[in-house]
């Protein structure tokens, strides 16, 4: 059983910051995670890898200091790491990284053997659309099973897995057959911390390289700028605003509550449905 894994570095969104001026993220001295979701999906790989001996191969498509991301895979437990880096692969959008993720995913099956089970996060904490997953899937012709919280079972026999998929109105429990694309939620496990024998693993380990030389068939005008359709036409920061503060005062709790219900009533209450009570 071969499963990949596809992960994205992104910036620690606790340490985010925008520029005034360009109205852009900073990256400089911001530190880069292994995206949340992409996490959950990893994990899932390595418990069906621990149950089924599969083998775990995370490809991820992005700069050279990427491949700090993938060390810190392999240092929990996948077999292989592939980066997909090249400067013609600069500026993609959603539509461009899911058909060099795509072809990635190929050529790992032709390196490594077919392919039963792609994880991939439910969307990632920089971009949050929520679309190279099943645009991957899209590109491959493979079903996708998306918002997945639970694995239930996976058998490589039959080729059969089932999950549970979290829905606006319930929970969805859906039997397919393998291969097939699976997006993560964080509700589907807990990440795992690497071993010390894990990070000196991971330390030493050099990730696999992919180039645009290293694909025979790729479309140039399908990568890149040049392949993203994605015009961005204004970004701007919110501006803050000062907001007075009250300080409420009294005996108990629920004298307090029934004081701020009161300031409540009287000043926003009636403004916000227009009613232009007298009070």
């Amino acid at each position: 059983m071969h499963i990949v894994v596809c992960i994205k570095q992104v910036p620690d969104s606790r340490e985010i910051r925008i520029d005034p001026n360009t109205n852009t993220l900073i990256r400089q001295g911001v530190p880069a995670i292994v995206n949340y979701y992409d996490l959950h999906g990893l994990e899932e790989a390595l418990r069906l890898k621990e149950e089924l001996g599969a083998r775990v191969t995370v490809i991820s498509m992005g700069p050279p200091s990427a491949d700090k991301a993938l060390q810190q895979c392999v240092s929990m437990g996948a077999d292989e790491g592939v980066l997909v880096s090249d400067r013609a692969f600069a500026g993609a959008d959603t539509l461009a990284t899911s058909y060099v993720l795509a072809m990635a995913i190929q050529k790992a099956e032709d390196e490594w053997g077919p392919v039963d089970l792609i994880f991939a996060g439910k969307q990632t904490l920089d971009g949050d659309t929520g679309q190279v997953g099943p645009g991957i899937a899209c590109r491959l012709d493979w079903d996708q099973l998306t918002y997945v919280q639970k694995v239930e079972s996976a058998d490589p026999k039959t080729k059969e897995i089932v999950v549970h998929r979290h829905l606006e109105d319930g929970v969805e429990r859906v039997k397919a057959k393998m291969p097939v694309l699976i997006t993560a939620l964080a509700e589907l496990n807990k990440p795992r911390r690497s071993s010390l024998p894990g990070i000196l693993k991971g330390v030493r380990y050099s990730p696999i390289v992919w180039t645009t030389n290293d694909f025979e068939d790729l479309d140039r005008t399908k990568i890149g700028l040049s392949g993203s359709p994605t015009i961005v036409g204004k970004t701007w920061v919110p501006e803050t605003k000062q907001v007075e503060t009250e300080m409420i005062e009294a005996e108990t709790s629920q004298a307090a509550v029934e004081t701020l219900l009161d300031r409540l009533y009287e000043t926003e209450l009636p403004t916000k449905l227009g009613w232009g009570l007298e009070v």
